[in-house]
């Protein structure tokens, strides 16, 4: 027998709500975030904000003295483009749920994002940091000494 339409009604009004608070939560949660990465010279480290924007540079250990400017603009921008995408990436997975068909209620059926036109082709490529980690674990000095790449 099938449920009454007052009842799949209130239930989908329940999710429609915590779906509302989950999606509030995440997004000042987001708000908050950051990612830092380090040049792969270990020259630069650049920090991206919640919207993918540059909050930072850093220039490490005067390395930047003996680098040519074209040297110094690639590590920018590497660094910059690397924290930029952990950032959209972070984005990407932290919203994903919210597009999701509903388990409780199948006429809501989810939607299609485009992460791809939203962010970039990038994103949707393998992460070879995240792919490299998952086999190993961070060696307990690099943790200590916060030098995995990202604070």
């Amino acid at each position: 027998m099938t449920e009454p339409l007052e009842k799949r009604l209130e239930k989908a009004m329940a999710e429609l709500e915590a779906a509302q608070e989950a999606v509030a939560r995440t997004e000042r949660e987001l708000r908050q975030a950051s990612f830092a990465v380090l040049s792969s010279d270990r020259a630069v480290r650049a920090t991206a904000g919640p919207q993918g924007e540059l909050t930072g540079i850093e220039f490490l250990e005067n390395k930047y003295r003996d680098m040519s400017p074209q040297e110094l603009a690639a590590s920018v921008l590497e660094a910059a483009n690397a924290a930029r995408l952990k950032m959209n990436r972070h984005v990407m997975k932290a919203m994903a749920p919210f597009a999701e068909p509903s388990s409780n209620v199948p006429e809501l059926k989810g939607f299609e994002l485009d992460w791809e036109r939203i962010f970039g082709p990038e994103v949707l490529r393998e992460d070879d940091e995240d792919t490299a980690r998952a086999g190993q674990e961070t060696p307990a000095w690099r943790d200590a000494l916060g030098e995995d790449g990202e604070d």
